[in-house]
């Protein structure tokens, strides 16, 4: 099958920038939780589970700190599409890029947001961004992934483990591999986040502009 201009300029869906990507969203939700008021980047679901809880309890204030994240995320959402709309037939650049490029952009700004009561701006900037994420890059070579969450690529690696091994078939065992390895970095990006936020604070989201800054250069690369 013929690839379209978009697959086959740049390596946008390729394996390495799913790794960089995972990397950066397990990052991300464990700076959040540690630096931000116990708040998640990327898991909308904990989220709105903490913020039924802050309900039930009455605590309204509480609704509203967890409501903004997620308000934020489907706002990302929506701007992720505008970008792809406007600039997918781009020539100079992929639409990919400005997205990394924003991401990158409003991590820096983050970083430096006091804690405290800006916490829900800070939450809501770096949602915004998870959401950018998650809406623009949606494949590995080919295979739908998810690179800031883990329960569906968890469901797609498991499932394609056992249909690999039903039918002794190397390929199916090979992406269910690949599904896992991608786990396990969203793992070693919480990690790497739970180490860095504790040792540096605020400042360590930074990291995350450094991995995505190298994903935007690789992105350059047919």
């Amino acid at each position: 099958m013929k690839k379209t201009r978009d697959q086959n300029w740049q390596m946008s869906d390729t394996y390495r920038i799913g790794v960089l990507l995972a990397l950066a969203g397990g990052f991300l939700d464990a700076y959040t939780f540690l630096c931000r008021g116990y708040a998640f980047a990327n898991a909308q679901t904990g989220n709105i589970v903490l913020m039924g809880i802050q309900a039930a309890r009455g605590e309204w204030a509480g609704v509203f700190f967890y409501l903004v994240p997620l308000a934020a995320f489907f706002a990302g959402i929506l701007v992720a599409e505008m970008i792809r709309k406007r600039y997918k037939m781009s020539q100079s650049i992929h639409w990919r890029q400005l997205v990394v490029v924003l991401e990158i952009c409003i991590l820096a700004v983050a970083a430096w947001i006091p804690q405290g009561n800006w916490n829900m701006a800070a939450n809501a900037m770096i949602s915004f961004v998870c959401a950018l994420q998650i809406e623009s890059f949606r494949k590995i070579n080919g295979n739908a992934f998810v690179t800031t969450l883990c329960t569906s690529n968890l469901r797609s690696a498991t499932e394609l483990l056992y249909q690999g091994v039903q039918k002794k078939d190397r390929g199916l065992l090979t992406r269910s591999i690949q599904y896992f390895g991608i786990l396990l970095c969203f793992v070693m990006g919480a990690v790497a986040g739970g180490l860095l936020s504790i040792a540096f604070g605020l400042p360590s989201v930074l990291f995350v502009c450094g991995l995505l800054a190298v994903a935007f250069g690789l992105m350059f690369v047919k």
